[in-house]
C-alpha cells in the first residue's frame, strides 16, 4: 500500500469533541506602542466599557465550570490594566495556569518580581526584528527593542519562562535565523512564528503578506530548524494549521495524533498545552478568545462573535454557540479543505478564510497542497 493510499484510507472524525485547552483573554485593549500588525488596532489611553474587576473574576469562575485551560492574558498591553495582578492571582489561586503576552517594554525588576509572586508561568514577548532600528520602526516607538530585551532579561532573572513571538511577513522573513538566534541567546523556552492574518492595523500589511509558496517555504524552515535543535527550544508556528500536514508529509509517523517534533514526550505534551503540537485550527474546539468587552470568538483574528459573557455565561457560549458548533463539525468545511485527507489534523485557518472570502467555513487560501481526491478528479 502506497503512502498516499494509507493517508486516503484514514477516517477522520467529522465531529470534534470540544476540550478547552487555552483561552486568550484580551484583558485590555490599551497599549503603549503602535505596532504595524496589531489585530486590535490598539492605541494609548483608556477604552470605554472594558470588563470590570468583578466581571473578570466572575468570568474566571465561569471558565472553571468548563475546565482548567491555560489562561493567556493579552492586550493591548496587559500591564496597563491596574488590576492585572489581582485578576491573575485569583485565577492561579483557583488552580488555573496563567501566562501573559506582552510587548516587554514595561517589565521592570519590580514588575517581574510581582509576576513571579503570582506566579505567572510564562511571558511571551513580541520581537519581530533582531535589530533595534527595524523593531522600533515596526513597533512605532523609539527604544522599543532595547526595553523589550531588558524586560526579557528581568523575567529570566526572576525565574519566569520566556517565549518569543514574531509575526512573519515579507518584511522580516529573511531575519528568521536572527530571530531564532535571539530567542536562543535570551534563554527562551519557545519561539512562535506567527503567520500574519491581516486584521486590524495588520490590513495595512497585506502588500507584504507572504504568498502561499512563501508560507510553505517558511513552514519547512521551521521543520528543519526544529529537527536540528531537538529540545533546545520549542517551535509552534501559529496561524499556520497546514504545518501539521507538512510534519506528516516529511516525518515518519502516519498517525494523525502522533507525537510531533519538539515534544519531549507524549505524556508531557498531553499535559502541557504550551509545549505541545495540537491540531492545526483549534478555534471552538480547544481554544477561544475573549475581548476586553466580553465578546467570545474562535480566536482573536476570527472576527465573528460566538456570544458575550455579559449576556450568557461562558459555559453556555462554549458548549452551544452556533459558531463553535459549526466549527466542530468538519463536514461543514468547504472547498479543497473539505475533501482534504489532512482535514482532521489541519482544518485550515478559519480566520484567514473569513478575511479572504467572508465565510469562515471556506478553504484556507494560503495552502498550496492539493488533496488526493482533487488530484484524482483532475
Amino acid at each position: 500500500m502506497t503512502r498516499d493510499m494509507v493517508r486516503e484510507s484514514q477516517v477522520e472524525e467529522e465531529n470534534i469533541t470540544p476540550r478547552l485547552q487555552m483561552v486568550a483573554w484580551e484583558i485590555t485593549r490599551s497599549c503603549n506602542l503602535f505596532c504595524a500588525h496589531c489585530r486590535s488596532s490598539s492605541t494609548a489611553g483608556a477604552y470605554e466599557n472594558e470588563l470590570s474587576t468583578e466581571e473578570c473574576l466572575h468570568l474566571i469562575d465561569g471558565i472553571l465550570e468548563v475546565g482548567k485551560p491555560v489562561i493567556i492574558l493579552s492586550g493591548g498591553e496587559p500591564l496597563l490594566r491596574h488590576d492585572l495582578f489581582q485578576i491573575a492571582k485569583y485565577a492561579v489561586e483557583k488552580g488555573l495556569r496563567v501566562v501573559m503576552g506582552s510587548n516587554g517594554t514595561l517589565i521592570t525588576e519590580e514588575v517581574a518580581a510581582k509576576l513571579k509572586t503570582i506566579p505567572i508561568s510564562r511571558v511571551a514577548v513580541s520581537i519581530d526584528f533582531p535589530t533595534p532600528e527595524l523593531q522600533d520602526k515596526f513597533r512605532g516607538k523609539a527604544g522599543a527593542f532595547q526595553t523589550a530585551i531588558a524586560g526579557i532579561a528581568r523575567l529570566r532573572q526572576a525565574g519566569i519562562e520566556v517565549q518569543i513571538n514574531s509575526t512573519i511577513t515579507r518584511l522580516n522573513v529573511r531575519y528568521l535565523n536572527g530571530l531564532l538566534d535571539l530567542a536562543l541567546e535570551a534563554g527562551a523556552a519557545a519561539f512562535h512564528p506567527f503567520m500574519l492574518v491581516p486584521t486590524g492595523r495588520g490590513r495595512g500589511l497585506e502588500a507584504v503578506e507572504m504568498s502561499p509558496e512563501e508560507y510553505e517555504q517558511t513552514l519547512n524552515w521551521v521543520y528543519d530548524k526544529q529537527k536540528g535543535l531537538g529540545n533546545r527550544i520549542f517551535f509552534k508556528p501559529t496561524d499556520a494549521p497546514h504545518y501539521q500536514r507538512i510534519v506528516r508529509q516529511r516525518g515518519s509517523r502516519a498517525d494523525p495524533q502522533g507525537v510531533l517534533l519538539g515534544e519531549k514526550s507524549a505524556t508531557k505534551a498531553r499535559k502541557d498545552a504550551l509545549n505541545s503540537m495540537t491540531r492545526g485550527c483549534l478555534a471552538g474546539t480547544g481554544f477561544c478568545f475573549i475581548s476586553h468587552r466580553g465578546r467570545v470568538q474562535g480566536c482573536g483574528y476570527l472576527d465573528v462573535e460566538a456570544g458575550n459573557i455579559r449576556d450568557k455565561n461562558f459555559g453556555e457560549i462554549w458548549m452551544n454557540s452556533t459558531l463553535f458548533r459549526e466549527l466542530r463539525d468538519l463536514s461543514n468545511i468547504k472547498g479543497k479543505c473539505g475533501i482534504c485527507e489532512y482535514k482532521g489534523v489541519c482544518g485550515g485557518c478559519r480566520a484567514r478564510a473569513y478575511e479572504s472570502t467572508g465565510d469562515y467555513l471556506e478553504a484556507e487560501p494560503y495552502c498550496i497542497y492539493e488533496p488526493i481526491t482533487l488530484r484524482k478528479n483532475r
